[in-house]
């Protein structure tokens, strides 16, 4: 299927498309939710402020740090997901379904249950580690049998994975129930009632990730060509590899830090991604970046409506869009695009 946009002009035409997209994605997730706040009203809470009036104080305190946060999540985990596609050359990686998301949330909540932590600074080392040791679990996992890593082996691995830290997730509160209001918003996923102040720990980790992934691109699109081409051109594949895991561990940690498990959105912006700019990934990269933080901003604007005036948690919203696509791409094959 031919890109969308194949030339480089019109690639910076799309991404400029994919800016405004993402900038009526924030906009409507500030206005929009059981309190309907006018365009103008939004604009006046930043240039004119009144302390006074209740809506300002609803965008200033509550709705803008949760679009802020919603956004930093959607961007992030749809860059991992490009990321691990192309790193396991499988069209079903995603942090999500390869049990990423899985291991950080597990090891959050037996920090809670057996430490007592609550600060979110010790959160975000907390599922960086998860992070970390289910990525190297599923890797050795699917590479084990003489034929090495496979797309269909690393997908077994990581729903194995997956299956076992939320078998052990669910254990830990059936032992200790008295942590499972402390611990529900990570298992459903959600960025309502987030602060900016529960962003500023991992803010700086999540930006040098975003930072190295833009800055690694041509590397990449050399180590989808295959490890023999790459080595052959003088790259280090290992090295290059071993980068890419990092930037994944660290969006995926930092992002169920913040929001706790919101699935799929790695799985299916760069998907939509390619199919607007084809297989480069200096572009798919910043795409990513737009398409994931707006599809995860309007995600939430659409939770807020469904049963009101309560909330659908957001990665329940995550998982009804992405459920489907899942299995269409399942179905379809592991075919390169």
């Amino acid at each position: 299927m031919n890109p969308l946009f194949p030339h480089t002009t019109s690639k910076w035409l799309g991404l400029a498309l994919g800016f405004c997209l993402f900038a009526a994605s924030f906009v409507a997730s500030i206005a929009f939710g059981q309190t309907r706040i006018a365009f103008g009203t939004v604009v006046d809470a930043f240039f004119h402020y009144d302390q006074h009036s209740t809506e300002h104080l609803i965008i200033t305190t509550t709705r803008l740090s949760r679009a802020v946060i919603a956004a930093v999540i959607g961007a992030s985990l749809a860059i991992a997901g490009a990321l691990m596609q192309a790193l396991t050359r499988n069209p079903l990686a995603s942090p999500s379904i390869f049990g990423i998301n899985a291991g950080a949330v597990f090891f959050v909540v037996m920090a809670i249950t057996f430490f007592s932590m609550h600060s979110l600074s010790q959160y975000m080392w907390i599922a960086f580690i998860g992070a970390g040791v289910s990525a190297i679990m599923v890797y050795m996992l699917g590479s084990l049998g003489r034929d090495g890593l496979s797309p269909i082996k690393i997908v077994l691995a990581g729903s194995a994975i997956t299956a076992l830290f939320v078998s052990l997730t669910q254990g830990l509160l059936v032992v200790s129930e008295q942590n499972l209001q402390a611990v529900l918003f990570w298992l459903a996923g959600s960025v309502a009632g987030r602060s900016l102040e529960m962003l500023e720990p991992v803010m700086p980790f999540m930006a040098a990730a975003w930072g190295i992934a833009l800055l690694i691109g041509r590397s990449v699109n050399i180590l989808t060509s295959g490890d023999d081409i790459a080595k052959g051109l003088g790259q280090r594949t290992v090295a290059v590899k071993m980068l890419m895991a990092v930037v994944i561990v660290i969006l995926a940690g930092g992002s169920v830090a913040i929001g706790g498990s919101i699935g799929f959105i790695g799985l299916i912006v760069p998907h939509i991604v390619r199919g607007l700019v084809g297989v480069d990934y200096r572009w798919i990269i910043p795409f990513c970046a737009f398409i994931g933080a707006s599809l995860l901003l309007l995600s939430d604007v659409a939770a807020r409506f469904i049963i009101m005036p309560q909330e659908v948690p957001i990665g329940v919203m995550t998982a009804l869009i992405g459920t489907p696509f899942f299995i269409y791409i399942a179905r379809r094959g592991f075919n390169k695009e």
